[in-house]
């Protein structure tokens, strides 16, 4: 069977073996799906390409602890998060955030584009205001769209502890963003106390 043809499992197990070949072939089997996670979770194509970087030698030196628990993608998409996470942690200062050239797919209105980026900056600062333990789950539920499950798999807590979190930190985005917020989005982003407090009884269960 050729590393072409082989799961993605096998060319784990062919690499914990020494095969030189199986690593690359993963790598290059998922690398742009990675790279998109850790684009949209950092906003910075260098920050995310020396996370990338970083997540894919940590799995190359990591296989052989491959336990096959779970399926190969969630395994590299956890370490891409927690590089991404990493380096968010080290940045102290308040980071900048990129913003694309004017395109065919952006809006006609110069105003309204402008508002557009102006609105990414403050959610990005906003988000960046956040403690990591709540910033991480927010990003990969509510930017990301993962699902409360996958969520906790990738970051390793409970399900329970996810929802609590995320409610904290949507309760801090809602106080810091309500003017960006119309009706119908307030309808789903918790800001008071007793959601807050529903999330904290949900993490002690």
């Amino acid at each position: 069977m050729t590393a072409a043809a082989s799961s993605d499992a096998d060319l784990i197990a062919a690499h914990a073996a020494g095969d030189p070949h199986a690593f690359s072939e993963l790598v290059r089997r998922h690398r742009d799906r990675m790279w998109a996670v850790a684009l949209r979770t950092l906003r910075d194509p260098e920050e995310a390409a020396d996370a990338l970087q970083e997540a894919f030698i940590s799995a190359f030196r990591a296989a052989a602890s491959f336990r096959a628990e779970s399926q190969v993608t969630t395994w590299l998409h956890r370490i891409v998060v927690n590089a991404c996470l990493d380096r968010m942690r080290r940045r102290q200062t308040r980071p900048t955030v990129p913003l694309p050239e004017a395109g065919p797919g952006e809006p006609v209105a110069p105003r309204d584009a402008m508002a557009e980026r102006e609105t990414r900056l403050v959610v990005q600062a906003a988000l960046n205001e956040l403690p990591e333990e709540q910033r991480a789950p927010i990003i990969l539920v509510d930017v990301e769209g993962y699902s409360v499950a996958e969520t906790a798999q990738l970051l390793g807590i409970a399900e329970g502890t996810v929802k609590s979190r995320c409610a904290r930190g949507r309760a801090k985005l809602a106080k810091v963003l309500g003017h960006l917020r119309n009706r119908g989005a307030e309808a789903n982003v918790p800001g008071n106390d007793v959601q807050v407090q529903q999330g904290r009884q949900l993490e002690e269960r």
